[in-house]
Formats: structure tokens, C-alpha cells, sequence
């Protein structure tokens, strides 16, 4: 017996095989989409561009996993994307308005998770940033500034299914008072000290660090305790892919700053390059680049930007002539009362501001937001125009960000971004796992927006429930069902359109 030389090509074939087979039964957490639909240059709403024009490739131009949600009825919602269930209200006094009562301090929110019963359910947990981040919709309105009343206001989170408001004013509060809490704590300190957790705020579409003593609305989470878990994989090529999220990312970044219109032109010239060997980059979208920082780092605590040290990232002289880490470039416009002057950035670095003291004067740099922040920048001007920053924190303004591209793994089975890779065709995927225990995952494609019903019923053809029935875009889309409640046996689920129809069977056994 003689051993015979593989041929590389063979190699590439069965590595390739083995990354594709690696993500299929590892994706563990799938990003919901922004939910921004409009299109902007630097100051207002466009018409979607074409490639090579200016502005082609940001967020709105790009379908992830677009949002869908099912209220179950007993004050949860199942986010049928990310498999995670929501407690629906902040209320949670249960005295029908969502006002000051109901926030909680940090502690005390982690005691109420602990003690929580809810829909016959006990497991619920303080959310993570990844896992709040996760409901957070660009398709809000943010009113800073704004002090007249919140009647036709626009958060961002959905509340066809989750219930919101906006800050107490009745209690000195500002409208842009609703920040939720998260369970994440920040490895360094903000405002010179002060122990921080992260929140993310729904009324002005931010992630920030808030010091642990102030008080929070809170909404509870339980089940897929995957998610916000990262798999990251060195291809060794200049790449690295995450085969939690399906996202493949340039391992380096652009080496420069760049306003927000340049930054979408780099991305257009580096896939007409072929860039690391592929031309479908994408500038990320706010929660694609949120989802790959690594909040267990920081410069203070790690001496490094809060990501993977399998990442490479810049370093910069921060405006204190300190050495520093970079803000990140996302595709997503952050919309204000006065359009679309603004992007959403990541700082994989500090979250740096300028505070003054009690009299608006000596302002000092410090980090007041944390790094893993995520804030906004105007996306285009001078930084000099804004000597100590803007807002109440004195935001440090630099608008000359970084940009780390990605891209699908599988452009053809993942994500469905682009319209190259949304499937042609309706698709009724077989649920997995099959036969499942409790729970299990639909997936099915729509070529274009259509009204569909997807339908669950038992072997004799009777209805057990509606999973969905509204009108959805083109995309890929996964549904979480929970049958703990169903005896063992047979189910069917259809899938249903104007001119589709498709049933599969599926295997409940406990």
C-alpha cells in the first residue's frame, strides 16, 4: 500500500466542506436586523443608491434577520429570531403606567431576576448588553434636546409588542430617561471613578455606561443562553469568522480615519480590489459591529481595545495625547429630530467626553461612556468645530473613524444580506432539531414581501396555533416554537402565501 499526495485543491475542498458544516451546527447567535429602512446622505433621506454611486452600501441596502416577535399572551414576548423570551412591561408595579416607581437599582434588579415567576416560568435573568441590544430597532427617532410631549414620538424598540415610555417628566426626568439595564458590568470605571454597568437607552438609541447607583427600567430574559457568545475562528488569511453569528470579518481595519460618506466609498474600492480575496464586503450595520465587542476588556483593565486580541486594532493619540483605541464606522444612520446628520459608531476604545465642573467650567477628558459604547458622530465637518465635545458628557466629536469590514460566511445560506443572496424562492425549511424535546427552530425564505401564516397543527389535522400571520419582506427568516405545554407525537407546520403552500412534519418527544 502506497500513500498517494493529496491535491490542494482537494484540501481547500474539504476544508471548505468542514467551515460550512462548523457554522451550520454552531450558529448559536443570530443578529436581528436594525429595522432601518431609509436610505441618507450626510444631512437627509435619499433614494436608495446604486454601487459606485455615493452612499451605496449603507445599512437600509442590506437584509439581515428581519424582526419577529410572537406576544404569548401571558406577559412574555418570544423573539422569534434569537430564540430569547421577554418579560413584555417595565411596569413593574402593575400599576398601569410606566413612570419613576418602576426603575430599580442595579442590585435590585438582579434580586427581582432571581425571584421572578413569570408565565409559569422562574429562570428569568437580567439581560446581558448583547441580549438587550438584540431588541434595539433604527427605525427610532432620537429626541434629544427635545423638552415639548412624547405623543408621536418614535423609540427605539417595537411597541406593537413591547410596552415603553419615555422619562418621568412629572418627576423631573428628562424625555430621554429610559435607560435599561443590563447585567454587564464595565471591567474599568467611568466619570473618574464610579463603578458602571451598561445600559442600552430606547429613547435615544444608545448604548452607554451609567454609574452603578442610578436607577434603571428593567426588562427580564430567559431561555438561549448562547446568545451574545462569540466563536471566532483565524482563517489565517487575513479573516476571521464567527461562527456563532455566521459573519466573516477583516481580521485588521482601515489603518485611518475617514468621515462616514469616505468610509462607504473604501468599502466599494476594497471589493473592486477583491479585497483578502472576496467583493462582498459591507460596511457593518450598528448591531452587526456591536456584537464582536468583547466587554471583559477595556484600556484601562487590559491594556487593549475592547475586542478579541485575535483582532488587530489601531492605535490612536486621543485628545488628551494619550495612546487610545479607535471609534468604529457602522452603515447605520442615527436619526434625530433634525434627519440624518449622524451615524452610530462603536468605541472599541474609551468612551471619552469632556465633563466640566458644577459651574460649566475646566473641562476635563475622561471616560465617561465606557469602551463598548455605542454613540454617534456627526458624518461629516471639522472635530475642531467641537472643542470639548457635545452634549451633557461632552462627547468627544472626531468623526474621522475606523472601519473594520465583514461579510457573510455563506453568502447563499446565511444572513440573506444583499439581494444577491436572499434565495429566489419560497423555501419551508425542516425544523431542528428533529424529533425535539420542548422547543425547536422553523426556518423558511421569501423571494418578496408577502402576507404568510405559518400554522402548527397535530396529526389529525386540527389547529394547535398561529405562529405567524402578518405581511414580511423578502429574507430568511427563523421562528422559535415552545411545545413544553404539548403532548409527545406527530405536528405539522405549514407554511402558507398567496401563491405558496407547503406542510412538513415534525417529532415532539420529551
Amino acid at each position: 500500500m502506497t500513500l498517494k499526495k493529496i491535491p490542494f485543491r482537494i484540501i481547500l475542498a474539504i476544508l471548505f466542506l468542514v467551515v460550512n458544516y462548523l457554522m451550520l451546527y454552531s450558529q448559536t447567535y443570530k443578529i436581528v436586523d436594525t429595522g432601518q429602512d431609509k436610505c441618507y446622505n450626510n444631512n437627509y433621506e435619499i433614494s436608495p443608491p446604486s454601487p459606485g454611486e455615493a452612499f451605496f452600501g449603507q445599512d437600509a441596502q442590506f437584509n439581515g434577520y428581519q424582526p419577529s416577535y410572537t406576544d404569548d399572551g401571558d406577559g412574555t414576548i418570544t423573539d422569534n429570531v434569537t430564540g430569547l423570551m421577554w418579560s413584555k412591561s417595565p411596569d413593574l408595579n402593575r400599576d398601569g403606567s410606566i413612570d419613576v416607581e418602576d426603575k430599580l437599582f442595579f442590585q435590585d434588579a438582579l434580586t427581582w431576576a432571581d425571584t421572578l415567576t413569570l408565565a409559569g416560568y422562574d429562570d428569568w435573568r437580567l439581560p446581558t448588553v448583547k441580549e438587550l441590544y438584540s431588541l434595539i430597532m433604527f427605525y427610532g427617532i432620537d429626541p434629544s434636546g427635545y423638552t415639548g410631549q412624547t405623543t408621536g414620538l418614535k423609540p427605539f424598540i417595537d411597541t406593537d409588542y413591547f410596552e415603553f415610555a419615555y422619562g418621568d417628566k412629572a418627576a423631573g426626568e428628562r424625555i430621554i430617561d429610559a435607560q435599561f439595564a443590563t447585567s454587564t458590568r464595565y471591567v474599568s470605571t467611568t466619570m473618574d471613578g464610579n463603578e458602571t454597568i451598561f445600559g442600552v437607552n430606547f429613547a435615544d438609541g444608545r448604548i452607554k455606561g451609567y454609574p452603578i447607583t442610578k436607577k434603571f427600567y428593567v426588562l427580564f430574559v430567559r431561555g438561549n443562553p448562547e446568545y451574545g457568545k462569540n466563536n471566532f475562528v483565524d482563517n489565517g488569511d487575513g479573516t476571521i469568522s464567527d461562527l456563532a453569528t455566521g459573519l466573516m470579518w477583516q481580521k485588521g481595519d482601515s489603518e485611518k480615519g475617514m468621515n462616514w460618506q469616505e468610509a462607504l466609498a473604501w468599502v466599494q474600492q476594497k471589493n473592486d480590489e477583491n479585497f483578502l480575496g472576496y467583493n462582498d464586503w459591507r460596511l457593518p450595520n450598528i448591531k452587526e459591529l456591536q456584537s464582536i465587542v468583547d466587554y471583559s476588556r477595556s484600556p484601562a483593565t487590559s491594556y487593549s481595545a475592547a475586542i478579541d486580541p485575535l483582532f488587530q486594532c489601531s492605535i490612536i493619540i486621543d485628545e488628551g495625547g494619550n495612546e487610545n483605541y479607535p471609534f468604529y464606522w457602522s452603515s447605520t444612520t442615527h436619526v434625530n429630530m433634525q434627519g440624518g446628520k449622524n451615524a452610530a459608531y462603536i468605541a472599541f476604545g474609551e468612551g471619552l467626553g469632556w465633563m466640566t465642573d458644577p459651574f460649566g467650567n475646566n473641562p476635563t477628558l475622561m471616560d465617561v461612556h465606557g469602551a463598548g459604547c455605542q454613540r454617534s458622530d456627526p458624518k461629516q465637518g471639522d472635530p475642531l468645530d467641537w472643542p470639548y465635545g457635545r452634549g451633557p458628557q461632552g462627547d468627544v466629536i472626531r468623526i474621522y473613524n475606523y472601519v473594520r469590514l465583514v461579510r457573510d460566511i455563506n453568502p447563499s445560506t446565511s444572513t440573506g444580506h444583499g439581494e444577491e443572496s436572499i434565495q429566489r424562492k419560497f423555501e419551508l425549511g425542516q425544523n431542528y432539531p428533529n424529533p425535539f424535546n420542548s422547543s425547536t427552530t422553523i426556518m423558511f425564505s421569501l423571494p418578496f414581501t408577502y402576507p404568510v401564516t405559518l400554522r402548527i397543527y397535530d396529526i389529525t389535522g386540527c389547529l394547535v396555533t398561529t405562529l405567524i400571520e402578518q405581511l414580511l419582506p423578502a429574507g430568511i427568516y427563523q421562528f422559535h416554537w415552545n411545545a413544553q405545554n404539548l403532548p409527545n407525537g406527530v405536528y405539522l407546520y405549514s407554511l402558507k402565501s398567496d401563491s405558496f403552500s407547503e406542510t412538513k412534519r415534525m417529532i415532539l418527544l420529551k
